[in-house]
């Protein structure tokens, strides 16, 4: 039986970052925005990465170039989604 990837929140959580570094010390959390992200994920480090992914990078695409919002696909809270396969059925991204 496969084991069930961690979600990114726990993925973060183990690499000793607390839940204010992204939402904020505020009693209602807040939102977190691609600019927060991008803080540490570096978007074209991340596409050079991502180059030889097949059928293509989905870290730099036609239609957003490096910049398309983290959160299309990236959940952090749960599981993760391939955005692109809602239009094209060929990319069936594995998401983490």
């Amino acid at each position: 039986m496969a084991e069930t990837p961690a979600l990114l929140d726990q993925t973060h959580a183990a690499k000793g970052l607390k839940c204010a570094s992204c939402h904020g010390n505020a009693e209602q959390r807040e939102a977190v925005t691609m600019t927060k992200c991008i803080k540490c994920h570096n978007t074209e480090k991340l596409a050079k990465k991502t180059k030889d992914v097949k059928p293509t990078n989905p870290h730099e695409n036609r239609h957003f170039g490096t910049e398309t919002d983290c959160a299309k696909c990236h959940n952090v809270h749960q599981k993760s989604e391939n955005y692109c396969g809602s239009c094209h059925l060929r990319f069936d991204f594995v998401v983490p």
